[in-house]
C-alpha cells in the first residue's frame, strides 16, 4: 500500500511540475498582449478567454501536487501543538467530512460540464468570436478523479495508523 500511495505522490509531482510551465506561457502571454495592446494598438480578442482557461487549467490541475507536498493552508494554530496520533484522527475526520464529499461533487459536475461542453462544441461567449472551450473543460475533471484516487489510499493508510 504504501509503495502505491509513493507512486502516486510521484505522479502528483510530475504532472503538478508540468502543469507548472503553464505559470511561464501564461506570464509571457499576458505580456505579450498588454505589448500588443498598448504599445502596437492591436489588441486580440481571444485573449482573455485564452488566458482564464489557462489560469483554470493551471490551478486545477496543481491541486493534487499541492496535496502531496501537504502545501495546503490550514489552522496550524492549535493542530501543531497536537501529538501525531490526535493530528491523524483530526485528518481523517476531515478528509471524511468534507474533503471525500468535495471531491466526489467535483469530479461529478466536471465530468457533466466536460461531456456536455464536447457534445455540444461549446466555444466562449465572453467575446464575439470565442475560442472554444471544450478542450480545457476536462480538466474541471481529472484532478477530482485524481485527487480522490490519492487521498482515499491515504485516508486508509491514516485509519491503519
Amino acid at each position: 500500500m504504501q509503495k502505491l500511495l509513493l507512486a502516486i505522490d510521484k505522479l502528483s509531482t510530475v504532472i503538478g511540475q508540468f502543469f507548472s510551465w503553464l505559470i511561464l506561457a501564461l506570464t509571457l502571454m499576458i505580456s505579450w498582449e498588454v505589448f500588443s495592446r498598448y504599445v502596437m494598438d492591436n489588441p486580440h480578442p481571444w485573449a482573455f478567454d485564452v488566458m482564464s482557461m489557462m489560469y483554470g487549467t493551471l490551478f486545477m490541475m496543481s491541486g493534487a501536487y499541492t496535496l502531496s507536498k501537504n502545501g495546503h493552508v490550514r489552522g496550524d494554530v492549535l493542530y501543531g501543538f497536537f501529538p501525531p496520533r490526535l493530528q491523524a484522527g483530526l485528518d481523517l475526520a476531515l478528509y471524511i467530512l468534507f474533503f471525500i464529499p468535495g471531491v466526489v461533487a467535483l469530479a461529478w459536475a466536471g465530468y457533466n460540464f466536460a461531456a456536455e461542453s464536447w457534445v455540444i462544441n461549446e466555444h466562449s461567449n465572453v467575446t464575439a468570436n470565442g475560442p472554444p472551450v471544450y478542450p480545457s473543460r476536462p480538466s474541471s475533471r481529472l484532478p477530482g478523479l485524481f485527487c480522490w484516487r490519492r487521498d482515499w489510499l491515504k485516508l486508509c493508510v491514516v485509519s491503519c495508523v
